[in-house]
């Protein structure tokens, strides 16, 4: 498994105003896609390439482009909050959804929605989920995305990353490489990335609907 922590000064301002309690809902989502952005961006530095000659207003050029357009499978609901930015950049890319919440007891993974191509081999993908905490629901998404048939390396672009997330990931045999823009301290007894954010999906899109609440 590979780790690439973004250490650039533009990450490390948005990532404050991420962090910062003082953030309302619109300025946090909006620093989200700003270093979502930076985050795909790097995400992406390995992707294969083909050659190409394109015609510039003086003449021929030699250029690059991507092989292949990646699959992008935002981590629902926290993980719709990277998907613009990660568009912006790859406009050709196709959208995969997957849905787990976290049981707030056993701290397992429940999937309930799953929008995926049957067969992705041979393609490249992009999960996109903000808070790598414990690790469960990244490999539930990754595990499932390697049964349809992926082969390679699966990109995971992720704000936050806990140690004990990452060992999980680590231990788990996946090809992965994670890319986020930094690795906090620990998880607290509610299995909550410490000193963290918060709740990525209520601060994006406020606290879920609960009947009787």
């Amino acid at each position: 498994m590979q780790i690439t922590v973004v250490d650039h000064p533009l990450a490390a301002e948005r990532l404050a105003d991420i962090r910062t309690i003082e953030s309302t809902r619109p300025a946090f989502r909006a620093a989200l896609e700003e270093l979502g952005t930076i985050l795909v961006y790097e995400a992406c530095r390995e992707f294969p390439t083909i050659d190409v000659t394109v015609t510039t207003p003086l003449g021929p050029a030699p250029a690059r482009r991507l092989a292949h357009p990646p699959l992008l499978v935002p981590v629902l609901r926290a993980g719709l909050g990277l998907l613009r930015p990660a568009l912006q950049l790859l406009p050709d890319a196709e959208v995969a959804f997957i849905g787990v919440s976290r049981d707030e007891a056993t701290f397992t993974p429940n999937e309930y929605v799953v929008k995926v191509p049957a067969n992705l081999s041979g393609r490249m993908c992009i999960v996109l989920d903000p808070m790598l905490a414990t690790g469960g629901s990244l490999e539930h998404t990754c595990r499932l995305l390697v049964d349809r048939g992926v082969d390679g390396p699966i990109a995971v672009v992720c704000v936050l990353a806990a140690p004990e997330g990452l060992d999980r990931l680590r231990d788990s045999g996946l090809d992965l490489h994670i890319v986020t823009a930094a690795v906090d301290s620990h998880l607290n007894e509610q299995r909550f990335i410490v000193p963290g954010l918060g709740d990525a999906g209520d601060r994006q899109f406020g606290a879920p609907y609960h009947p009787g609440s």
